[in-house]
């Protein structure tokens, strides 16, 4: 009588690769382990960056509680420092999908398994993988949709991003203390390999351990290579294929460096910005002021080279920024010396980060301006005229453009 292969995936025997088992798996564990703490630890930073308990404006993420704990004011410097630990987040994670993959196929027979739940401590076992499962895929997912821009998920990008991120370290931190021991005895120990993950009947093998690694490895290294060009810049950025920032021409002469958001999506019409029309509001201790542009001009003018970086993980070269410090603007108002924080409100009319508030220390930084002009020319409309925020080491969305309002003072 002939036997006949199991067809259930419940079945041992259905999982017939002889890849699986607990070497190949610890493997890719512990880089994981790695990489994900690192994914955490830079979104973490990433979210300091925004200064989130300054206004509701920078962080409307509802009923937070205490995940959303302050870390600390994001400094000012180095001016880069945004740009490497969200390219670094950014990077990092389209590196790590591959793996995570990798990692995901070699524990399939467990998702399996019956029955669903052996005892009550087996069943919060078995739902924990799940939250991790699912919270991995989740977090990769959207983050992936958000670098490309791709917003087909429902609701912000932020929140859902956020919360995920909780659930998903949270039980990645429970599998990591439960499985890190196991998974450094069974990398170290190459003795015939047992459990659940070996198949009792596998098939010849094509391909050998250490070669599924390489070619896991490789597949990482390809992203790595198409992805970081967008963080890092000049000749690099050719190679950013898969960044939506990476390989688009955003045109010559000095305005000729990437945009995020263009004045025709921002609502932003030539009448808007017309020298004769507008006019920037500055508010703080001493009252209101109104000041045309011309009048901005005749104020000191100072320059800085500071670069833009963005949440999806794309950054600007260092670009030559010239305008009216902020610092001083404060002064016009009754804040010489010390300035306070400030809520910048842009003529944008409708998505988000249309208002952003900036800390005091940010505001003091003699780089921090009110640009008018860049690279020796007039700010493009895409890039912000007649007046736009740039602030050294700060999230691309807090560098407001089209810049209609500046209240300074306690927000």
């Amino acid at each position: 009588m002939r036997d006949h292969p199991p067809r259930l995936p419940s079945s041992p025997g259905f999982w017939r690769s002889p890849l699986r088992g607990p070497w190949f798996t610890s493997v890719l564990g512990l880089v994981l382990l790695a990489g994900i703490t690192v994914l955490f630890l830079t979104g973490l930073v990433s979210y300091a960056a925004y200064n989130p308990d300054l206004s509701r404006v920078n962080d409307q993420t509802p009923d937070k509680g205490i995940l959303g704990f302050y870390l600390f004011a994001w400094p000012t410097g180095p001016v880069w420092l945004y740009r490497f630990t969200q390219g670094l987040h950014v990077t990092l994670g389209i590196t790590l999908i591959p793996v995570l993959l990798a990692k995901l196929w070699s524990v399939v027979p467990r998702l399996f398994a019956l029955p669903p739940a052996r005892s009550a401590a087996h069943a919060l076992e078995r739902i924990s993988l799940l939250l991790l499962v699912g919270g991995g895929l989740f977090e990769f997912t959207t983050g992936v949709l958000n670098v490309q821009l791709d917003y087909v998920f429902p609701g912000s990008f932020y929140p859902l991003h956020f919360y995920g991120a909780w659930v998903f370290f949270a039980a990645f931190t429970a599998h990591a203390v439960l499985k890190a021991p196991t998974a450094l005895r069974a990398v170290r120990r190459r003795r015939r390999e047992e459990g659940d993950l070996v198949s009792p009947r596998p098939e010849p093998p094509t391909v050998s351990r250490r070669g599924a690694l390489a070619l896991v490895g490789g597949g990482s290294l390809l992203l790595f290579l198409t992805t970081v060009g967008q963080s890092l810049g000049g000749p690099f950025r050719r190679t950013a294929l898969l960044a939506p920032h990476g390989a688009a021409d955003p045109g010559g002469g000095p305005n000729g460096f990437q945009i995020n958001k263009t004045a025709a999506y921002a609502g932003i019409t030539p009448a808007d910005t017309h020298r004769d029309g507008w006019r920037l509001v500055v508010t703080g201790r001493t009252g209101t002021v109104r000041l045309s542009r011309a009048e901005l001009l005749r104020l000191p003018q100072h320059s800085a080279s500071l670069p833009i970086a963005c949440v999806e993980g794309w950054s600007t070269a260092d670009q030559w920024w010239r305008g009216v410090r902020l610092s001083d603007l404060a002064a016009l108002v009754g804040h010489a010396g010390d300035p306070p924080d400030v809520l910048v409100e842009s003529l944008q009319r409708h998505g988000a980060f249309r208002r952003a508030a900036l800390r005091a220390n940010q505001v003091a930084d003699p780089r921090a301006l009110l640009a008018l002009y860049v690279n020796g020319e007039e700010l493009s409309p895409d890039h912000g005229y007649p007046a736009r925020i740039i602030v050294p080491a700060a999230p691309g969305v807090l560098n407001t453009k089209w810049v209609a309002r500046l209240t300074f003072g306690d927000l």
